[in-house]
């Protein structure tokens, strides 16, 4: 990421876009007492520096009939083979994310099946077949408490403003 120093008003843009991605710049530009130029102008700042990395539309996965959402831990058999296992979990559709993370499991999924028969497969036909996949911690989530987009809030970090998910209630 360029070294971008975000403003008051770049935050303020942010934290409006985050609420709703499809504003107008206009009103944007309303909001932050400035031109829809100027907006445009920061919006695309921010974009080439990596602050904004796309939009995208949220679909509910149970509308789509997805209505079992699990979290995986893979465990592997050699640590630095993890990116090999993440390639090959790139084509899994029913994998939505993959982080790499500390702690016993390498990598830790989040999976939307259709229901716990489809999750079986996912894990007996799929997940556990790929090369260098020593086990699997599955937990299902029982419901969606919340879920919410990071909220914008300047804090020094080697001197950038940096973006982090909210941990406490707004």
């Amino acid at each position: 990421m360029a070294n971008y120093q975000l403003d008051e008003t770049d935050r303020k843009i942010l934290s409006l876009l985050v609420n709703d991605a499809r504003k107008p710049f206009l009103e944007i530009a309303r909001d932050c007492g400035i031109s829809g130029a100027a907006v445009h102008q920061r919006f695309k700042k921010m974009e080439r520096s990596g602050i904004i990395t796309g939009s995208r539309l949220q679909v509910k996965p149970s509308a789509l009939g997805l209505n079992v959402c699990a979290f995986i831990g893979l465990e592997l058999l050699e640590d630095n083979k993890y990116q090999e296992v993440i390639n090959a979990l790139k084509h899994v559709p029913e994998v939505v994310e993959c982080h790499f993370v500390t702690g016993k499991a390498a990598l830790f999924l989040k999976v939307y099946c259709i229901d716990n028969d489809h999750l079986m497969e996912v894990l007996l036909n799929t997940i556990q077949h790929i090369p260098y996949v020593q086990s699997t911690d599955t937990m299902i989530s029982l419901d969606e408490a919340f879920g919410r987009q990071v909220w914008v809030k300047e804090y020094q970090r080697k001197g950038f403003m940096t973006v982090r998910e909210e941990t406490s209630e707004q």
